[in-house]
């Protein structure tokens, strides 16, 4: 087992209290016959949920939980006033930014019932990169039901813009036009959840960082009317950068 996947399962039993706030983790060779991995894999798992605050390790005490169970924090409804100003993501400060899309494809949903995907469901996945000054900065996953993302504007001809394979520049919506409504995808409710947690192992690989480091993770699942998933993004980012949200009253 993978140093990252098994700082997530310990992590996961932390935030549900499972492994509660002050108690003594396992040694590292008693972790290595739970996750049959070698010492420097649990190692490296220790060491990146201490990154992330989650333990302490002491030479004496050994490895302890400095975190408690998990709480949430409603940030409020929210939605951008004006489209036309509305921006996804920008630099902190000075920077030539550019995105662009490096993976597409269809795969049968595994693991995304929390999402309101039944599993099974044909997805079509759209990866993301983007930059700053041509340093990868953020990794962004769109996952959408197949049959949402066939769908094209009325009077349209070509291949749907969620369709469009990587290294080719799929249409794009009118300015001040959200990809949604320019598709006419049903869009009532969406839900962010931000954590900071180990990063996925493709998020690591597209910013170039050791696999299991910590990052923010920004989880936006996209509802229609009826309460049913039109898509849902995950943006990855390092702890460095900055999460902002506007709340408009």
């Amino acid at each position: 087992m993978e140093a990252n996947a098994i700082a997530a399962d310990i992590r996961q039993r932390i935030i549900t209290g499972e492994i509660p706030h002050g108690s003594r983790l396992p040694s590292v060779r008693e972790q290595q016959e739970r996750y049959s991995a070698s010492p420097q894999t649990v190692s490296a798992a220790y060491a990146a949920l201490g990154a992330l605050g989650l333990v302490r390790t002491d030479p004496r005490s050994g490895t302890r939980v400095t975190a408690a169970k998990q709480s949430d924090a409603h940030l409020g409804e929210f939605a951008p006033p004006d489209l036309t100003a509305a921006q996804a993501w920008k630099p902190t400060g000075d920077g030539e930014a550019r995105e662009e899309t490096t993976l597409v494809r269809q795969v049968a949903a595994a693991d995304l019932a929390a999402w309101g995907i039944p599993e099974g469901t044909t997805v079509v996945e759209r990866h993301r990169i983007r930059y700053v000054d041509d340093v990868a900065v953020q990794h962004k996953l769109t996952v959408v039901p197949y049959d949402v993302a066939a769908r094209v504007p009325e009077g349209f001809e070509g291949t749907p813009p969620m369709l469009a394979p990587a290294g080719v520049d799929g249409a794009k919506p009118p300015a001040g036009v959200r990809m949604a409504d320019w598709l006419s995808w049903d869009v009532a409710h969406t839900e962010c959840i931000i954590t900071a947690e180990p990063m996925a192992d493709a998020a690591c690989e597209a910013l170039g960082v050791p696999a299991g480091s910590p990052g923010f993770r920004i989880v936006g699942i996209v509802r229609n009317s009826e309460g049913d998933t039109v898509f849902v993004t995950v943006t990855t980012a390092q702890l460095h950068h900055r999460v902002t949200l506007g709340i408009v009253g």
